[in-house]
């Protein structure tokens, strides 16, 4: 053999390690994450769990932020995955969008770190984003980021041919709806809600999971149908007597009241 096939062979072995090892601290990263939280997760125990040196981590990822923003994406493309086995195209599409939802709240409610994750994301403009995360990782990360919200747009577009759903933009729905879902199960990551009973008294309650999950479905569901829950004409007090009216003298013909 060549010493020029030798070489490009050790390159292809060098390039293999190095995924191999990138695998590797992201999975780290991720057990992290699920035990602990975002917070909690230091480079040092990442280091740790995979047995290496800390510095040998910065030799793969440009940072921290560009470190778990892999995390996210390694998430995402197991909620994806989750999507895609919840979906049904012959089902009509609220039906479908139901069960996405259900699907993602259930994912959230499981991967707390995830909504961690990707809330911290959120509140992150765009040129803190590429001032800490290099081009290629962004690129990775826009890509997982769009495939479940693909798969929202499309379940939109078919609502709307069908008159279902409201006619807005289906991308942009489709980003508000994974935003809104985040924020409410941020609700149950937190396990506690608020209220007043009285002036300079606020009352702090635990915040019940189920009830924050069935009301994340609601909520995408109600968001989807929009302005055609508010079109929709509604039985005035008047019409309902007058229904209730013609019905007792239908049944009174028919004989069945006196």
């Amino acid at each position: 053999m060549s010493s020029a096939l030798l070489a490009i062979g050790r390159r292809r072995t060098t390039a293999e390690r190095r995924r191999d090892r990138e695998r590797d601290i992201i999975r780290a990263t991720r057990e992290i994450f699920d035990e602990r939280g975002t917070i909690d997760a230091q480079i040092d125990d990442i280091a740790k769990r995979v047995g290496i040196n800390k510095a040998l981590i910065y030799r793969h990822f440009a940072g921290k932020e560009e470190l778990f923003a892999l995390t996210l994406v390694d998430y995402l493309t197991e909620l994806d995955g989750r999507l895609q086995e919840a979906d049904g195209p012959r089902r009509q599409p609220l039906n479908r969008l139901r069960s996405l939802s259900e699907t993602f709240v259930d994912f959230c409610l499981q991967y707390p770190a995830f909504t961690d994750c990707a809330m911290s994301l959120l509140r992150r403009t765009g040129d803190e984003l590429f001032g800490e995360i290099t081009e290629p990782v962004m690129v990775k990360l826009g890509t997982a980021m769009a495939a479940p919200l693909d798969r929202i747009a499309t379940i939109l577009k078919a609502g709307q041919r069908t008159g279902v759903f409201d006619e807005v933009d289906t991308a942009y729905l489709a980003n508000h709806l994974y935003t809104q879902t985040l924020g409410s199960l941020h609700m149950a990551r937190v396990g506690l809600i608020v209220s007043g009973s009285g002036p300079g008294h606020p009352v702090v309650h635990h915040a019940d999971v189920g009830t924050v999950r069935s009301t994340a479905i609601t909520a995408t569901l109600a968001t989807a149908v929009g302005q055609k829950a508010l079109t929709t004409k509604l039985p005035t007090r008047q019409t309902t007597k007058q229904t209730t009216k013609q019905t007792r003298s239908a049944r009174a013909r028919a004989g069945d009241i006196s």
